[in-house]
């Protein structure tokens, strides 16, 4: 776990964030134990902005995960920051079980999505 807490980090130090200087990494870590970055990219116009986890999740869909087993997230803030409401949906498409552990400079917080995401809107609920 230390390696992912290790590359999240590695990974937030290259955010782009002039805007919020809230500089955010995550490491995602496949079923196949490849891990996957990503680190928050802001932009001028606020809506554009990239979630280090949604960055994180594109690149492991790009290399092929589809089962994913831990999500590492690292903030500058202690307690550190749960992944936000669009990043907590789009990690629900690769399984409720994912647990989710967010790291600041001198504490941690763990969860599996489905505490982080009760009543997810998820594939079933397009089931009819």
């Amino acid at each position: 776990m230390s390696d992912l807490v290790g590359q999240a980090r590695a990974a937030m130090r290259h955010a782009w964030a002039p805007y919020s200087n809230f500089h955010v990494g995550a490491a995602i870590e496949a079923n196949d134990g490849k891990v996957y970055v990503g680190c928050n990219v802001e932009s001028a116009s606020y809506g554009l902005t990239i979630c280090a986890e949604r960055m994180a999740l594109g690149a492991a869909v790009v290399g092929g995960a589809r089962k994913l087993k831990r999500i590492v997230v690292t903030t500058e803030v202690d307690p550190p920051a749960a992944p936000c409401g669009a990043c907590r949906q789009l990690l629900a498409e690769f399984g409720m079980d994912l647990e989710v552990i967010a790291v600041g400079p001198a504490t941690e917080r763990r969860w599996t999505l489905a505490a982080l995401l009760p009543d997810a809107f998820t594939k079933e609920s397009l089931d009819r």
